[in-house]
């Protein structure tokens, strides 16, 4: 039995198209993400997807309500979502960074286990928005068969997606950048018992596609 999971990145920021770093910052959609976001509902409208959850940062909050109006879905809201904290680098452009601390930005992009002054590690992004996936797996019993559509941040659909397949750290990077309103689509499939998947419950996960503006 198959349970797909759809990982959809919120429409596009004024802090998107600047360059400038987000992080926990709770900034609003642009025009262009306002129609990104509508564009998505399109997309997504006759897919069997049972459930909704997003982070609960404006951005991506208000994304997953306009495919939720389309597909008359509620959206749960949950804060494990959220972008990775950025600490002091919030924001700040790429460019501003740079200057400040050359070569930061790449060991960050590069290195699961470092963080920014006074910020969260890709490791600790990618537990926190594991465990949404796991209760997930507890709770959902309708999700066999159908699917789950979670809206959240690039940064985080990529630490989450690399946690779910059992990445090692080092291997975080593999993914490249997401773009706004673009989807990670994986399916879990059941195993048999004994078989080490990782997590707490007997489910192995593929990538089924990466950054695609189409359900596959």
């Amino acid at each position: 039995m198959s349970r797909r999971l759809l990982l959809l990145r919120h429409g596009q920021t004024e802090f998107n198209a600047t360059r400038r770093m987000q992080g926990h910052l709770d900034t609003e959609l642009s025009h262009t993400g306002w129609q990104q976001a509508q564009a998505a509902a399109e997309m997504l409208s006759g897919q069997p997807i049972i459930k909704i959850v997003a982070s609960d940062l404006r951005r991506a909050k208000d994304t997953a309500q306009v495919i939720a109006d389309r597909l008359e879905l509620p959206v749960s809201l949950d804060p494990r979502l959220r972008e990775t904290d950025l600490g002091d680098w919030q924001g700040k452009t790429h460019e501003e960074v740079d200057q400040a601390l050359p070569g930061a930005r790449a060991r960050w992009r590069f290195d699961a286990t470092w963080a920014p002054p006074n910020a969260e590690t890709r490791q600790e992004v990618a537990a926190r928005a594991f465990t949404v996936v796991e209760d997930l797996l507890q709770q959902e019993e309708q999700w066999e068969g159908n699917t789950v559509l979670l809206v959240a941040h690039g940064g985080t659909i990529s630490a989450l997606t690399s946690a779910l397949l059992g990445f090692a750290d080092s291997k975080h990077p593999l993914f490249s950048n997401l773009g706004n309103t673009r989807l990670a689509q994986i399916v879990g499939r059941d195993v048999p018992e004994g078989y080490p998947v990782h997590g707490n419950k007997a489910v192995q996960w593929y990538v089924e596609g990466w950054n695609i503006d189409q359900v596959l």
